[in-house]
């Protein structure tokens, strides 16, 4: 080595030296103030979690009070209902009505009380009255001046120990008797101010209760509604906001609970305290009844999850010795060119061996994409093919890529499933997925030079996500052609299998019909005759059980021939077979407005018109006339809405989200026949014809139920040869062949049968319309 070079040598090294320190002080001072900043984030971590709990733990809190109080509210007023039903009621109906009450578990409860009005002048004939009717013993004892009176009349005790104050006028109280008098005014349940309970104001004041009173008017389901009296919910506060928040709490919350009086002031309920020294609150206003509450939290931060922890200091403890040991490392470095290097060499080796597992995973993911039967492809965001693997190209026949997006449908044959309509380009899953929305299912045909019979496919498409590293999208192909071909024979196997279902019933109502005919000249033959009419009503309702079953398992996948139809007489038709055996005095009253034509499929729309008309009809309060609206409206983008309005019981808004699901019914339409399946039926139907059905409230009372169909085609051309594929075409003639050999097996064995009605009328509502199949069928049997 030449002097001057061993000089500069020299040199670094002592400048090696005298920048070690520095530098190995510079890191020291870095990290502690990366130390402290981390522990303050920390810190300031804990407090936003201490947050982030305090407001987990209160909106449990409030779910459960505002659930607890819907569910004690919505309890009275369903026995209130229930109770409204009974026009001569007694002890032992206020028994069994409020049964399910004791064993509800309603925190808090302490009775339930049927209350009634009585002037001053009737108090005696009252008395007498409701003694007659399993009121034991009871002595009303009116409070206050002549005027209205509040009795008591009939006590179960719930939750709590002590005597009945049957006969105890709630005069006495004048939240109470607020409360009364406008649940009577609004017909609706309402909750009183606070106020101690009659029965526990001979206790000591520190054993009284803030309390307050839930109640629920009773109405009669009369044309003209009858007052009867009150069904009322007695509470004590503190039992009940204890008894909500001893579990949800978890020992860390405290609560009050605060309600808004009718003067506008704030009265406290109950409160629940927990041990700590809560710092944290919450404030949330909730609605009961007819009154906002308001309910308080407190905590103490160290007794939330997440708050507090020894992880700010063990952070900086290590973050301390570790800052030490880079201060340390980077001198060592620092003073060690042949340590600096080693690492540089250690690092390096580290990076070959990362190549060389990419390379592996590169090379795996490459076998596992050759070896997959399903078809993938890679596109990136231009449309430029990054992957196609061998499965992908065995199904779409093609084995160089186009990289162009607009040609795709050219170069690869891609059709509608009615094999004949080029595929649109900006409804391709790809082009979806480029645009960021996912396509799962899609059906389309591939027919090219090396497909010529065509192929049919299902594609799902998905957007690349950020971790792909660079935009993009995936499709997925599936073959689905042999799956189709065994969905349409298993159609056709279900049609067969619900007609030799319904061949023998129709023998058993043939030979009932013949037995009933031969005694219908015998005098003592009526139990008899009675009896075979029974059968013949269960045989009917099988058939019409065999027919909706049959409807729902074929709704989604029997063949769909679409044609222009013309909505207005259809729905003549399905009226007139609905009300015309009715007699004049029964008649529903129902409007049909202006009505287009649509694209549909005649037999399942009708089949959806029929149960929806039906429902409407059938759907009606006992001794009311049914009265049904059925409008058509354009909808924005070529469609048509159609809507079905009636004035009937409703449907309540907990149900309306499942209304439409399989075998769901409605409370409301407890007492009314029907199988749970007619509007899953329709739901599957409209959007088989690519529509949305739904349901709302109608604002002059009843239910709307909405669907929506595309506008018919104006052109001439004939629709069955645009969207019927040639399979469906099949399944029709194979299934209409197995039918017509099965009807020749039925009419061979008993001839002349007539036709078996689909299902009774309603119980309700004799005019009511018989639930029947999708075909027209004018007979309805005897």
């Amino acid at each position: 080595m030449r002097p001057e070079e061993e000089n500069r040598g020299e040199a670094s090294t002592r400048r090696g030296r005298l920048g070690g320190p520095v530098f190995a002080l510079a890191v020291l001072i870095a990290g502690l103030a990366a130390t402290a900043l981390i522990v303050v984030a920390l810190r300031d971590n804990q407090r936003d979690n201490a947050e982030q709990v305090m407001d987990q733990r209160t909106a449990v809190a409030l779910a459960a009070v505002q659930t607890e109080t819907e569910r004690y509210r919505a309890l009275l007023e369903a026995t209130a209902a229930g109770i409204s039903t009974d026009d001569s009621f007694t002890w032992d109906d206020f028994d069994v009505a409020t049964a399910p009450l004791a064993t509800a578990g309603l925190a808090g409860a302490v009775s339930v009380a049927y209350v009634i009005p009585s002037r001053t002048e009737q108090i005696a004939a009252t008395q007498s009255l409701w003694r007659s009717r399993g009121a034991e013993g009871l002595t009303l004892r009116p409070t206050g001046p002549a005027g209205t009176h509040y009795f008591s009349i009939f006590t179960r005790m719930l939750n709590q120990v002590g005597e009945p104050l049957d006969g105890a006028d709630a005069r006495g109280s004048p939240e109470a008797s607020a409360a009364l008098a406008y649940a009577q005014q609004i017909g609706q349940p309402t909750v009183s101010d606070t106020y101690v309970l009659l029965r526990d104001r001979d206790l000591p004041a520190a054993q009284q209760q803030h309390s307050f009173v839930f109640v629920a008017p009773i109405w009669t389901r009369a044309p003209i509604p009858v007052f009867r009296g009150w069904l009322v919910l007695g509470m004590r506060g503190q039992d009940f906001l204890s008894g909500v928040l001893r579990t949800v709490s978890q020992g860390q919350l405290d609560g009050r609970l605060l309600a808004t009086t009718t003067g506008g002031a704030r009265s406290t309920v109950a409160d629940y305290t927990v041990p700590g020294h809560p710092s944290l609150s919450r404030h949330n206003d909730f609605t009961v009844a007819d009154q906002e509450w308001t309910l308080l939290t407190r905590a103490d931060p160290s007794r939330l999850p997440g708050a507090h922890s020894m992880l700010p200091p063990i952070v900086l403890i290590g973050c301390l010795a570790i800052t030490l040991m880079l201060a340390g490392l980077v001198r060592v470095l620092a003073t060690g060119r042949s340590r600096a290097v080693a690492r540089v060499h250690d690092a390096t080796r580290e990076l070959r061996a990362a190549e060389a597992e990419s390379r592996r995973q590169a090379g795996l993911l490459r076998a596992i994409m050759d070896s997959i039967g399903d078809g993938v492809g890679v596109v990136d965001e231009h449309g430029a093919f990054l992957l196609h693997n061998p499965a992908a190209k065995e199904l779409l026949g093609i084995d160089l890529d186009n990289d162009d997006p607009d040609a795709w449908q050219e170069h690869y044959g891609l059709f509608r499933p009615d094999g004949r309509t080029p595929f649109p380009l900006d409804e391709l899953p790809l082009m979806r997925a480029l645009a960021g929305h996912s396509s799962n299912g899609v059906e389309m045909i591939v027919r090219n030079p090396q497909r010529p019979d065509g192929l049919l496919i299902s594609v799902d498409g998905q957007p690349l996500g950020d971790r792909a590293g660079q935009p993009g999208a995936v499709a997925v192909f599936h073959d689905i052609t042999s799956l189709r071909r065994y969905e349409n024979d298993l159609a056709i196997f279900a049609g067969v299998v619900a007609h030799d279902l319904k061949t023998p019933l129709a023998v058993i109502r043939g030979h009932c019909e013949a037995a009933d005919d031969e005694l219908s000249h015998i005098d003592q033959a009526g139990t008899i005759r009675e009896t075979l009419g029974r059968v013949v009503r269960a045989v009917d309702r099988m058939a019409a059980l065999i027919d909706t079953l049959l409807s729902y398992a074929t709704a989604r996948d029997a063949p769909l021939k679409v044609v222009p139809v013309e909505l207005a007489p259809l729905v003549e038709e399905v009226v007139h077979d609905r009300v015309s055996y009715l007699p004049a005095d029964r008649q529903p009253d129902v409007y049909v407005g202006p009505m287009p034509s649509v694209g549909a499929d005649p037999a399942m729309l009708r089949h959806v018109l029929d149960n929806l008309i039906g429902n409407a009809l059938k759907y009606v309060r006992p001794g009311a006339t049914a009265r049904v609206d059925i409008t058509a409206s354009p909808e924005p983008g070529g469609g048509v809405r159609i809507e079905v309005a009636d004035r009937g019981i409703g449907i309540p808004e907990a149900d309306k989200p499942e209304v439409f699901e399989t075998f769901h019914r409605s409370t409301a339409a407890a007492g009314y026949a029907g199988t749970g399946l007619g509007l899953a039926i329709c739901k599957r139907i409209v959007e088989r014809h690519g529509g949305a059905i739904g349901v709302a409230d109608n604002p002059g009372g009843g239910t709307r139920f909405f669907f929506t169909l595309p506008a018919a085609l104006t052109q001439e051309t004939e629709m069955s040869e645009l969207n019927l594929p040639e399979d469906d075409a099949a399944v029709r003639s194979a299934l209409e062949r197995a039918l017509a050999e099965r009807a020749n097996m039925e009419n061979s064995r008993l001839p002349g049968m007539s036709a078996l009605p689909a299902a009774e009328p309603s119980a309700h509502h004799e005019p009511a319309a018989r639930l029947r199949a999708p075909v027209p069928d004018h007979q309805h049997g005897n």
